[in-house]
């Protein structure tokens, strides 16, 4: 039965059948089109396109205005006239989407876990753009791992991005130490072809390092980045005055949260982080979405991604 995305999403561990049941939901957007709401979350006007995919056409004799860097030299040796090669550009956009499955995304106090949230987000993407006709592909990553799928115009692009989540979670340790946001962009770089819509779900905890800032501009030139910021309310501000216990595998502990100015210092603290993130990105022309896990995703990408 189709779980709607219309409603919150529940729980703390990913259920691979609703992963595969969005692809009803997903039919209501179209994360293959652009649109000016997307486009004012990057802080400026931005292309329509990203970068640029060709492939190779055919070989010719070299005319005058041919472009000699395109020269092929091979065949100018064997036949002893110059000749050049000819490309015509890939019209298709590959679509791209990276899961963030890092410690920090296994957290949450309303309705479900950040990384619940993130793989149903994300495997929505992934079935719009395989309904619109597109070649998909996808990243599952944490700890020190990487599972990814090259695009194809295939479901079992999508199902094999579920059960790459169910490998992550299996393989999983607590006392794993996770990748960097970076050396995740660095890896991505090896299958994002140019021209390639990228999605990247993931609640950015780490993405301001100088490392992950210079390879996020590198692949801002070549692929169309779109992220996706995923958090939750506990994250923006401590709950109303008391005393908590708090617990995760380490032990429990408690928080107090009468003091005023603990409670402001923390919120502060979070916007800044967040409105830091968001200058960096819109400063490489990159939107960024934002969801909560006290909210229904399903209106956000309805309107940055209408499906009409």
């Amino acid at each position: 039965m189709p779980i709607p995305l219309d409603a919150p999403v529940k729980g703390a561990v990913i259920d691979p059948a609703a992963l595969i049941a969005a692809r009803f939901v997903a039919r209501h957007i179209n994360v293959t089109r652009s649109t000016r709401a997307l486009a004012q979350l990057a802080g400026a006007k931005r292309s329509a396109r990203r970068g640029r995919g060709v492939e190779f056409d055919e070989v010719r004799q070299y005319a005058a205005g041919d472009d000699i860097r395109s020269i092929d030299w091979r065949v100018t040796a064997r036949s002893g006239e110059p000749h050049t090669k000819l490309f015509h550009e890939e019209r298709e956009r590959p679509v791209l989407v990276t899961l963030d499955l890092r410690q920090p995304m296994r957290f949450g106090s309303r309705n479900c876990f950040k990384s619940v949230l993130a793989a149903q987000v994300a495997s929505t993407l992934l079935w719009s753009a395989l309904e619109r006709g597109e070649r998909v592909g996808s990243m599952v990553y944490a700890g020190d791992k990487a599972l990814d799928v090259r695009p194809q115009r295939s479901r079992r692009s999508v199902l094999r991005f579920v059960g790459d989540i169910q490998t992550i979670d299996d393989q999983r340790s607590d006392t794993q130490i996770d990748m960097s946001f970076a050396d995740h962009l660095r890896q991505l770089q090896r299958i994002a072809r140019p021209g390639s819509s990228v999605f990247l779900v993931s609640d950015f905890h780490d993405a301001l390092t100088a490392e992950a800032i210079e390879n996020f501009r590198r692949l801002s030139r070549h692929v169309q980045l779109t992220a996706v910021a995923i958090s939750d309310p506990l994250e923006q501000q401590l709950p109303r005055a008391g005393r908590y216990v708090i617990a995760d595998q380490l032990g429990r502990s408690s928080l107090d949260t009468s003091s005023e100015q603990l409670r402001a210092r923390y919120r502060d603290d979070y916007l800044q982080a967040r409105n830091n993130l968001l200058a960096m990105l819109q400063s490489l022309r990159i939107p960024m979405l934002e969801l909560s896990t006290a909210a229904p995703p399903l209106a956000v990408l309805q309107r940055y991604f209408p499906g009409r």
